[in-house]
């Protein structure tokens, strides 16, 4: 094997080793834990709701594609009965419409497939839409979302009238949004009524503020879709690969869909799903309560992810000094050290403003972000940059 001497390259080579040096120091591993292995394949019992009022009938645990590679996933899932598969226009740089398109086949007619577009123009949304049919090979979608707005300023009346258009083409059922910010979003969102669904981070480690959130979003007959429900984590890499330890504490992955699936106003969820172990343990939590056992696992590993992982609260939205957008960088870290794909959290950093990639944390005397979680901010952010700047 050919030894990378650039600093990036060999960052990116070790991408788990800096955050398992810490994992001893913060206690993520307790000497009793193990890796989590695969399940034996069980007899599957799907579950179905309906999402809000679109009269959707979808699998109460859906496919999050974001990170798929091995379209033969996909097909198996399909196989077995889950019908809401969502991906988007930018995913793997479009790779990923392309290879979902192709694994769903003549069974897309019976699915329910989302996808979604970042841009923030009537005429672009309506170019982007066109593309991801063509590559989905489908001549509609039943959602289609404008994706990661997290303030009222980032949807634009001509983007809604986007939307609109494409219902009328019969190109798109549905329109949605996708964010990260849906306590911010709420009252604009119950107003505007322009969604049919809503696409919003969910996990266990959030507040009371989300949970009042979802609910009023849902009394309008609004459809709620979960995602990041397994609040930064996901299971074993392919061998070889770094393992994150925070990944693996056993049956928390398991506890953490379970615990959405509890709450009464998501109509589906979407865990991204890589092998067929993680397929397997997801199509589990359908089939299984949430019990004390699974409440356990959860305090503890809340106990543990805290200093890192950031809860999408908003109390540092403007605090830093030197301008960062804090939960966003440590949001795109998630991608690199929770997911392990490094390039997809290059790739997201670089989206940011161009002072993100020449600030650095370490200048600063005195860091003016104090999380009321516990995350170790400046840490944090100093990683990234270390990572991707």
């Amino acid at each position: 094997m050919a030894i990378n001497t650039s600093r990036r390259e060999f960052l990116s080579a070790g991408l788990m080793l800096p955050v398992a040096g810490a994992a001893s120091k913060i206690n993520f591993l307790d000497s009793g834990d193990k890796l989590t292995t695969a399940q034996p394949r069980t007899p599957v019992k799907l579950t179905q709701r309906t999402l809000g009022q679109t009269g959707l009938k979808v699998t109460s645990v859906g496919f999050g594609c974001m990170i798929t590679s091995d379209p033969s996933v996909i097909e198996r899932a399909a196989d077995i009965g889950i019908n809401y598969f969502d991906t988007a226009r930018g995913y793997q740089h479009g790779n990923n419409e392309r290879m979902v398109g192709a694994a769903l086949g003549a069974k897309r007619k019976n699915l329910i497939l989302s996808t979604k577009s970042p841009t923030d123009n009537k005429e672009g949304l309506l170019k982007d839409l066109d593309t991801s049919l063509a590559e989905l090979k489908t001549d509609y979608v039943d959602i289609w979302y404008l994706h990661a707005k997290d303030t009222p300023a980032a949807i634009h009346d001509d983007m809604i009238e986007a939307q609109q258009i494409a219902k009328q083409q019969g190109k798109i059922r549905f329109a949605g949004m996708s964010t990260h910010a849906l306590p911010k979003m709420t009252q604009w969102t119950i107003d505007k009524m322009a969604f049919d669904v809503v696409l919003t981070v969910y996990n266990f480690t959030m507040d009371q503020k989300m949970d009042e959130a979802i609910a009023a979003v849902a009394k309008t007959g609004t459809g709620v879709v979960a995602m990041k429900i397994m609040a930064g984590g996901t299971r074993a890499h392919r061998p070889g690969e770094p393992v994150d330890p925070r990944t693996q504490r056993e049956g928390a992955m398991l506890a953490a869909l379970k615990w959405v699936l509890k709450q009464p106003h998501i109509g589906t969820t979407i865990p991204s799903m890589t092998d067929m172990d993680q397929l397997d343990e997801n199509l589990r939590a359908m089939s299984e309560s949430f019990s004390t056992a699974d409440e356990k696992i959860l305090a503890g590993r809340l106990e543990q992810i805290k200093p890192l992982y950031c809860r999408f609260c908003g109390e540092c939205d403007g605090a830093c000094q030197k301008g960062l957008q804090v939960a966003d960088t440590l949001r795109i870290l998630t991608y690199a050290d929770g997911y392990g794909q490094f390039a997809l959290a290059r790739e997201r950093f670089n989206e940011l403003p161009s002072r993100h990639a020449k600030v650095r944390c370490g200048d600063c005397t005195e860091c003016t972000v104090q999380c009321p979680h516990g995350v170790r901010v400046s840490e944090r952010m100093s990683r990234a940059q270390e990572l991707f700047a």
